[in-house]
């Protein structure tokens, strides 16, 4: 499928504004000089922990714990995140060890 060059331009100029809008919006809406309602301070300190519970559930779904390796490199990988993040408290960090960790494990040594 071909597009025109206007075609083109329509689509980038959408995707642009979508983008700014999406990062205008909050500053928009919710001022420094304002007070932010209450049930958006409470979302600000609910969803971070709701959200990282989600993420490790979406990812142990399709485990196998009955049959060989049980899960044992998810497990060494969460095992991973949660002591570098006691560790050091750097999120980055946490994240690329614990899934360098478990790559290794899954190509290296539960091949």
């Amino acid at each position: 499928m071909y597009l025109t060059p206007l075609q083109t331009l329509a689509i980038i100029l959408a995707v642009a504004a979508g983008t700014q809008i999406t990062r205008w919006l909050p500053f928009w809406m919710f001022p420094e000089n304002k007070e932010p309602p209450a049930v958006v301070t409470y979302l600000g300190r609910v969803l971070p922990a709701a959200v990282m519970g989600l993420l490790v559930v979406y990812c142990l779904k399709n485990v196998t714990w009955t049959a060989a390796p049980h899960g044992i490199p998810e497990l060494l990988a969460i095992l991973a995140v949660v002591l570098l993040h006691r560790w050091r408290g750097n999120v980055l960090l946490s994240i690329a060890g614990g899934t360098a960790l478990y790559m290794a494990l899954v190509q290296l040594v539960f091949a």
